[in-house]
């Protein structure tokens, strides 16, 4: 049953994380980041205070890729989002859902962002992150886990922010979940990584046993093709079958580009390895072009949007043009992710091949990765994206009794590799179990707070118009 809250205290502390590769992906190449962590206290009704945690990864260029921002000026509206989302949640003093709260407050947040040059996509990381932590501190004042609680729909969720679904929809579907005890994880090869050799595609110490691959696109036909013939080679020569997945992060200008890189896949016999292991196809063209642009013959396939998913509309609209499938991540909003699956089982129910997929921005070990990891497990993805693994080194700059915390709490998802501690990959998957042991959003354990800096306080944008 929905508990209700209010939220009295909400703090945004940062931690640098050192990459240790270059991540290459669309216009941008990440060598360094930034982890934003949320702590929050709310008042239960009946049951006194809580305090819960949430953390992620600040990527720049991702939620904005605008040409005319630099990559530290889209992690400052980034920071804006957090801290203009902070305002709304802790002006709503009264008691309401979790759920509830949240429907409140993100529409008055985007126009808000929108107010200060912030698109839709960065406005959401605000609620997005905040709505984690709430809801862990409300999972540990009800003493049940994320699991438990979700299919009990401990936060309220309901079909106001989605008309096109009936409120029992969303509550049937929550409550025949089931955790999935493995989530295969999905290799990312960005662009700047090795293909063949030590370190490429096919080294196991390299991608970990992984089944399922990721692989960067850069919206040049030619190019990409290529590229695909050489990954397609290297993934042959492994013991076991593997699926892949293609991420262009909108660099495919339009339709006819599109177009040109599927005639190359349907015909090049050189690419006939991609295509037979081809799952789908995310997000090949700018979200704005996305949203005018109907795949037409394309639909037959399988593409998913990702950086067009900015709005509880984003789903709907994306089918309409024949789109069969959206991202999850927690980043975007973790109840968006629900409502987002139970469209697509009502939608399938109806003859449809309709899914969501588990793509990750980077989620570092620790609260970032299980609660994200938990999210998919609840709403049913097998295998999803985990880029922290290979990109970032085990914690990176977490110290070290945090780091003995998490690994003493999470003995299943976590292992020891000399000094460091990594995420334990059982045959290309993460176990689940740990992450549903305790009360609290998939973590019985939080951050040490005082090692962290306050984050840093931005300035708001103008909107250049105002400055003409």
């Amino acid at each position: 049953m929905p508990l209700r809250l209010a939220v009295r205290d909400i703090a945004f502390f940062e931690r640098p994380v050192p990459f240790a590769r270059p991540f290459r992906f669309g216009a941008v190449t990440i060598t360094a980041s930034t982890q934003m962590f949320v702590r929050v206290e709310i008042e239960v009704e009946g049951r006194g205070r809580a305090t819960g945690a949430s953390a992620e990864m600040l990527a720049a260029k991702w939620f904005d890729k605008r040409p005319h921002l630099t990559a530290d000026q889209t992690i400052e509206g980034l920071r804006r989002s957090l801290l203009i989302a902070r305002e709304f949640y802790l002006a709503n003093t009264d008691f309401d859902t979790a759920f509830g709260l949240h429907a409140k407050c993100i529409r008055a947040q985007v126009a808000a962002c929108a107010a200060e040059d912030i698109p839709p996509l960065a406005a959401a990381l605000g609620p997005a992150e905040i709505d984690k932590a709430i809801l862990d501190a409300l999972l540990r004042a009800a003493a049940v886990n994320f699991f438990d609680g979700m299919t009990g729909n401990i936060a309220g969720i309901d079909a106001r922010l989605a008309p096109d679904l009936a409120d029992i929809a969303i509550t049937d579907f929550l409550s025949t979940r089931k955790r999935l005890d493995r989530v295969a994880i999905r290799h990312t090869v960005g662009m700047d990584d090795a293909i063949e050799g030590e370190g490429g595609v096919a080294d196991p110490k390299e991608n970990a046993g992984a089944r399922y691959f990721k692989l960067k696109l850069n919206g040049d036909p030619a190019h990409d093709a290529a590229r695909l013939a050489r990954i397609g080679k290297e993934l042959v020569t492994l013991p076991y079958p593997t699926k892949v997945t293609l991420d262009a992060n909108e660099q495919y200008a339009d339709l006819a580009a599109l177009n040109a890189l599927v005639d190359r896949l349907d015909r090049d016999a050189a690419l006939a390895p991609i295509l037979s292991s081809l799952l789908y196809i995310e997000q090949p063209m700018p979200r704005d072009v996305t949203k005018t642009s109907p795949l037409g013959a394309l639909a037959a396939r399988s593409f998913i949007i990702d950086e067009a998913d900015d709005s509880y509309d984003a789903f709907p609209a994306a089918r309409a043009l024949g789109y069969r499938g959206i991202s999850s991540k927690s980043c975007k909003g973790i109840y968006k992710s629900i409502i987002n699956a139970t469209r697509a089982a009502v939608w399938s129910a109806d003859g449809g091949g309709y899914f969501v997929s588990g793509e990750d921005l980077t989620c570092q070990a620790g609260l970032a990765v299980q609660q994200d990891l938990a999210l998919g497990a609840l709403i049913g993805v097998t295998h999803a994206e985990r880029n922290g693994h290979h990109y970032v080194d085990g914690f990176a700059e977490t110290p070290g009794v945090e780091i003995e915390s998490f690994f003493a709490a999470h003995p299943d998802l976590y292992a020891r590799d000399g000094a460091k501690v990594r995420l334990a990959i059982h045959d290309g998957d993460l176990l689940t179990e740990s992450l549903a042991a305790t009360p609290g959003f998939a973590s019985s354990v939080h951050p040490d707070w005082s090692t962290m800096q306050p984050l840093e306080r931005p300035t708001s944008r103008v909107l250049q118009e105002q400055t003409l």
